[in-house]
């Protein structure tokens, strides 16, 4: 039998030839090689943290990277292995020891809004016990000084809701000066 270049270049030839049939198609081993320090996910992608950095390997290939403390980066790229098929659900949470729930919650993520959806802002909700006027008054309480258990008590709203709001910019705390708690007291005290 006389093997020409098409013939080597097209197994499914070579395998007509040979009584295999024409839908043969030559298989293709991809051995696992890891270097030394890498962990594996799977039997194909591995991690390595060196630096403050998380290098992914295909293989021996790096194929993405992120900082050690980068929570978006990894819930992004771990949920791009799982939704290409490249590792499963259960590798990431073997590999990484996080909660297959969460591994779901974020592949939810992927799904819904892509990659974007992982850089997002996370959304707020408007506190609707801070009405203007009860806001104005927490206000002028923060700037007269008061902490935000007093501001509370005085005028009636969670604490947690204060700090929510001064978390997220729409109440503004005056800083204490040295003199604070315990030495206010005292001053108090000696005032009496």
């Amino acid at each position: 039998m006389e093997y020409g270049l098409s013939l080597i270049c097209d197994p499914g030839a070579v395998a007509e030839q040979n009584g295999l049939g024409g839908n043969w198609a030559m298989p293709q081993l991809q051995l696992p090689l890891f270097a030394d320090g890498l962990t594996s996910i799977n039997e194909n992608i591995s991690f390595q943290r060196e630096d403050g950095q998380v290098v992914y390997f295909h293989g021996m290939m790096p194929v993405f990277q992120h900082g050690e403390k980068d929570v978006k980066s990894f819930r992004m790229f771990t949920s791009q292995l799982i939704a290409n098929g490249t590792a499963r659900q259960r590798d990431v949470v073997a590999a990484f020891g996080v909660p297959l729930a969460t591994v779901k919650r974020y592949m939810k993520v992927h799904r819904e809004a892509g990659a974007a959806g992982f850089f997002r802002t996370p959304r707020r909700r408007s506190a609707n016990v801070l009405l203007p006027d009860v806001k104005q008054r927490a206000q002028a309480l923060l700037d007269e000084g008061k902490s935000v258990s007093e501001v509370s008590r005085e005028i009636g709203v969670a604490g947690d809701t204060l700090r929510k709001a001064i978390g997220a910019g729409r109440l503004h705390q005056v800083k204490k000066n040295a003199e604070s708690g315990a030495g206010r007291r005292q001053q108090q005290e000696r005032a009496q």
